[in-house]
């Protein structure tokens, strides 16, 4: 048992084959003496951006204020979706931004049969390159080459994008939007917005744009329409950038002899999210993500192309991934397949998230469901001091490896930025994951 873990009962998964628990996590134990919350259906919100200019308003590209709701919806005989349910007063008030675009947005063609496969929509969005204000993340741009994401990942905190255009979280992963004419529009805003001289840094570095940070580039969706391929083709026209891409896809391989036009003449990191060796758990968190191993593969084939690859972990799942050994074995395979750094954080959930994962957790972990809405049902994150352990956990994971950080971290902190670096240490934990683990989509995009 890890020194650091909380002991915790051995028949914790007895009946789940799926996930057996045969070590302690850092999970404390759920006493049966200790009653549920009564209801989950309106977790507390994350609290306000300190740092954003207008308090009043959502930051874009960041999560959303307590006022945002999911509204109803449903499709119209020619497949677009029509307004929002009427309220209780039989008014609807007008649609807006992304809401009115989703809503008019035509059926996208594919040639995929399945019942099983999400409705796709073709956006008409009017830029590709999104700013993120906040300061809590260590970047200023997000490219999402869609809106929504088919893996469906149970705790996935995105799911709150949907909201944005009036639609329910649940909805996630069921309707895809893929955003028209992403390389001219990424030229053109790379052109006109983008900066090689960082305000943030003082002006030693160019701004960073994280690619993928509210939805999965290499999703199915990827392979009809290419919207991402479309918009790293772009990129490699230019020089002097920095940019991140992350994945759950081993589909990213695909890209390589692009990657390497865009290493050539820019900064570039990849990361490759694998939060369990566990086949098996893995279908069962995120149900339609490639397998671990073969996302492992995917990180040797990228190190082996001479690319600057790192893993993700995150999230960390409370008593579900965080058993003695689980991340030790992530970074173990990773860094064995030529992962030059590693970082995980405590699960994180939005309200919309909590909506999904919260019954999940009823449904698939029953003996975890107190504890969870112990901790959840009324705040988005974790209790403190099991971020902190978790903090320390990773910290000393990355020394026993020798993981690195990743390039444009390392220059963010050494140029003053006030932000938070993303490859989580003792240190970075200890500071809060009250600090975002990453953008979105903006609200008008």
């Amino acid at each position: 048992m890890s020194p650091m873990s909380f002991p915790s009962p051995s028949r914790i998964f007895a009946r789940r084959r799926i996930a057996p628990s045969i070590t302690a996590s850092l999970f404390p134990d759920c006493p049966d003496t200790q009653s549920p919350k009564n209801g989950i259906a309106d977790p507390a919100p994350v609290a306000s951006d300190p740092h954003n200019s207008n308090p009043g308003t959502n930051v874009a590209d960041c999560p959303p204020s307590p006022a945002v709701s999911a509204g109803s919806q449903n499709l119209s005989e020619t497949g677009t979706r029509a307004a929002v349910v009427a309220p209780a007063n039989g008014v609807n008030p007008p649609l807006i931004g992304i809401a009115r675009l989703a809503a008019k947005s035509p059926p996208a063609e594919t040639r995929r049969t399945s019942s099983e496969r999400p409705e796709y929509f073709l956006l008409p969005v009017k830029s590709i390159l999104n700013r993120c204000d906040s300061r809590r993340v260590p970047f200023e741009w997000t490219i999402n080459p869609y809106r929504g994401c088919e893996f469906g990942c149970h705790y996935c905190y995105a799911r709150y994008t949907h909201e944005y255009m009036e639609l329910d979280g649940g909805e996630f992963e069921k309707k895809i939007y893929v955003k028209k004419d992403a390389a001219a529009l990424l030229a053109w805003d790379v052109a006109r917005k983008y900066s090689y001289q960082s305000q943030a840094s003082g002006g030693e570095r160019p701004d960073h744009i994280a690619i993928g940070t509210a939805t999965d580039p290499y999703q199915p969706a990827e392979k009809e329409y290419g919207v991402t391929r479309a918009c790293l083709e772009e990129l490699a026209k230019r020089q002097g950038l920095s940019i991140s891409v992350i994945t759950k896809s081993n589909q990213i391989v695909r890209d390589i002899d692009v990657f390497k036009r865009i290493a050539e003449r820019s900064s570039l990191s990849l990361n490759v999210t694998i939060t369990t060796m566990r086949p098996r758990l893995a279908r069962l968190l995120e149900p339609r993500a490639p397998r671990p191993d073969l996302r492992v593969a995917a990180v040797k084939q990228l190190s082996d192309a001479g690319l600057a690859v790192g893993v993700s972990a995150s999230p960390l799942i409370p008593g579900i991934t965080d058993r003695d050994g689980d991340l030790e074995a992530v970074a173990t395979a990773v860094r064995a397949a030529g992962a030059q750094w590693f970082f995980s954080n405590a699960l994180f959930l939005m309200p919309s998230s909590a909506k999904q994962f919260l019954p999940f957790v009823r449904q698939k972990f029953p003996r975890l469901a107190k504890q969870y809405e112990e901790w959840y049902a009324k705040n988005g994150y974790a209790p403190e001091e099991y971020r902190r352990k978790v903090g320390e956990r990773v910290a000393k994971i990355r020394k026993e490896h020798g993981f690195s950080t990743r390039p444009w971290e390392e220059r963010t902190r050494t140029g003053g930025c006030p932000q938070m670096s993303l490859s989580w240490n003792g240190a970075a934990a200890n500071r809060g994951l009250e600090q975002i683990q990453s953008c979105s989509l903006s609200k008008a995009s």
